[in-house]
């Protein structure tokens, strides 16, 4: 029994043995197979398959069909890698900022202008799709590219425009001559450098090689934190430079990650990008402070009068005091705080007058600024013009409290942006800037009772021409004579009027030069109409500051008339593209926007049209700096 147990055992114990054989064989080929798969990739990256002229042919990750010579395996992996690095740097090229697809289709913005008392800017935009322009011919791809940078920059300055105002075309203008090419040259060679650095530092074969670039990393850093311009970099710079390209070449002859790569260039263009708009907001921020500032030289104008005028006595005149009050001269009305800007209107008109004899002009201005203005008008004579200075604060005006507060408010200047309907135009938006009457301005028939006809005139203007012609114009059963700017329509403006019942083709009217018939004004209580209409707004949505511009285009609506172009010509304050021939034959120049002629930034061209009525021989304006 043993023994046949013992053989029945052994019988089956060979075959056993033989599957336990079989299955190293079958783990032992498993494992070279594993082993020969990666062999035959690695080797598969330095050999390829050639066609019959001993050329290859491989797809790179962008579909493109690459020919390299094979002659030289070197040659050919230096081509290959080459490739790559090209691929990067067209990455670099597309990262360049890309402009928003939607924009305003119509957005009113407030100019602001604290010397002569505009608010800050402020903007109300409704979005709207901007249509792509799909290109026909594809006839000229050089042509066509040019024409998408131009489109492209025009975009641009346009979104700049709509966001900052004339910060954007002032800055145009202002653009230098470029002296920092080989620093910037620098700062584009670092970033690159930066780039790789990471990933060839990485390959410890490349060590050299990474720690050349880190040398020239260093350097470049060092010579920049110094450096803002090019002649302040020193002499052995050229040198640095050739060395960092030779190194930045090397870099890109080499196989790298391109992910690695990619990424770093993201976040340098990130980091580019932000500088960018910080550096832009801040000039704009700079832009807006130096508008809304006094001016030094003004600003010293003002206290040397006012210590002056308590220093002085002085009485007006009994003549004077019946001018102020006789309904049959011509009465001009100026709300100001600004000496100079005032004297100018003042002066400007009363030279070109036939009759100055007949003129009368009443500025109002406030607390802060009456002293020096009473001084100012009652030392320097405008022909036979009368000046009367009046403080509003000190008005005593029946139920004023209701009206409004006793405080000066000065004309508000608005940019209204809105889409173009004409197909032939090159920009896909325009820009009109519209000056309104502001609250102090419905105080009129109340300030001047006796009176039934006056001419109100912004303190931003220059006078060239005799203006005793507005006063024989028949205005029929209108109340404000004004400039009417029919590129804008109240259907533009729908979004921002607190009414629905309006004439949406009625034309948008401006202030600058406006011929008022008071009798009608009370007849209709004009007054009382513009102040129910901010009381609507005020309970509706709450008071915002494009209040002035809804209610007062409302409360004139259908009682404005309009007055030829040849009066006046606007936007010497934000346009510096105005025809000089028709500013010279114009009767009344307007420095509407925030390039006011009394500031630095004043354009400089239309200066002179402004500065020419200023007295050069004044001491006090001399003492001050103003004449220079």
């Amino acid at each position: 029994m043993k023994g046949g147990g013992g053989g029945v055992s052994a019988s089956y114990s060979l075959p056993a043995k033989r599957r336990w054989k079989g299955l190293v064989i079958g783990v032992l080929g498993l494992v070279f197979l594993s082993m020969l798969v990666p062999l035959v990739f690695l080797l598969g990256l330095h050999v390829h398959p050639t066609n019959g002229d001993g050329t290859e042919q491989r797809d790179s990750a962008s579909n493109h069909v690459r020919v390299y010579d094979q002659h030289n395996d070197a040659d050919t992996r230096n081509q290959s890698k080459v490739h790559q690095s090209t691929h990067m740097d067209d990455l670099v090229i597309r990262f360049t900022p890309s402009l928003p697809k939607v924009l305003a289709n119509s957005s009113v913005r407030e100019g602001g202008n604290d010397t002569n008392g505009k608010g800050p800017n402020q903007s109300f935009p409704t979005p709207a799709d901007v249509p792509k322009q799909v290109k026909k011919n594809s006839g000229s791809l050089d042509r066509d590219k040019s024409g998408e940078n131009m489109t492209g920059a025009d975009e641009s300055e346009m979104i700049c425009e709509l966001k900052f105002g004339s910060y954007c075309l002032w800055r145009q203008q202002q653009k230098e001559k470029m002296e920092d090419s080989v620093v910037k040259k620098m700062k584009d060679l670092l970033f690159v450098a930066r780039a790789y650095y990471p990933s060839i530092a990485k390959l410890p074969e490349l060590d050299k090689l990474s720690h050349e670039l880190k040398q020239n990393i260093q350097d470049f850093e060092r010579v920049l934190s110094e450096t803002t311009t090019d002649k302040d970099l020193p002499p052995q710079n050229m040198q640095k430079l050739t060395m960092m390209e030779a190194a930045i070449a090397k870099a890109k002859s080499f196989r790298v990650d391109c992910n690695n790569v990619d990424k770093k260039f993201r976040q340098l263009v990130d980091l580019t990008e932000d500088e960018a708009n910080f550096h832009m907001k801040q000039s704009a921020f700079l832009y807006k402070l130096a508008v809304q500032t006094i001016p030094k030289s003004l600003h010293c104008l003002s206290m040397r009068l006012t210590v002056e005028y308590f220093r002085t006595s002085f009485e007006v005149e009994e003549a004077l005091i019946e001018k102020f009050v006789n309904p049959e001269l011509y009465h001009y009305i100026i709300f100001s705080r600004n000496i100079l800007a005032s004297s100018v209107v003042i002066n400007s008109t009363a030279l070109n007058a036939k009759e100055s004899g007949k003129q009368v002009f009443h500025l109002l201005t406030d607390r802060e600024n009456y002293f020096s203005m009473k001084l100012w008008f009652f030392r320097n004579n405008y022909g036979d013009a009368a000046v009367q200075v009046l403080n509003i604060e000190d008005l005593k005006l029946y139920n004023h409290h209701k009206v409004a507060p006793l405080d000066l408010s000065l004309p508000e200047e608005f940019r209204v942006s809105f889409r173009r309907v004409d197909k032939l135009s090159s920009t896909q938006f325009r820009t009109q800037y519209l000056s309104m009457f502001s609250h102090s301005h419905y105080l009129l028939p109340e300030i001047f009772q006796s009176l039934k006809k006056i001419v109100v005139l912004d303190d931003d203007i220059v006078v060239q021409s005799d203006l005793s012609a507005l006063w024989n114009i028949d205005m029929g059963e209108k109340v404000n004579g004004a400039m009417q700017s029919c590129a804008v329509k109240l259907f533009h403006l729908k979004t921002y009027l607190p009414s629905s019942n309006f004439d949406e083709n009625s034309c948008a009217w401006t202030s600058g030069v406006n011929i008022i018939d008071l009798s009608r004004w009370r007849e209709h209580n004009l007054t009382g109409k513009y102040q129910r209409l901010v009381h609507e707004m005020k309970k509706g949505d709450g008071i915002s500051e494009t209040s002035t511009l809804s209610a007062s285009l409302l409360t004139f609506e259908g009682l404005v008339y309009g007055l030829e172009d040849s009066w006046m010509v606007s936007g010497l304050g934000y346009n510096y593209g105005v025809d000089l021939e028709s500013i010279e034959t114009a009767a009344v120049l307007h420095f509407d926007g925030s390039m006011k002629p009394w500031l630095e930034l004043g354009i400089p061209k239309y200066k002179s049209f402004w500065r020419k009525f200023l007295n050069p021989q004044n001491q006090l304006l001399n003492d001050c700096n103003v004449n220079q």
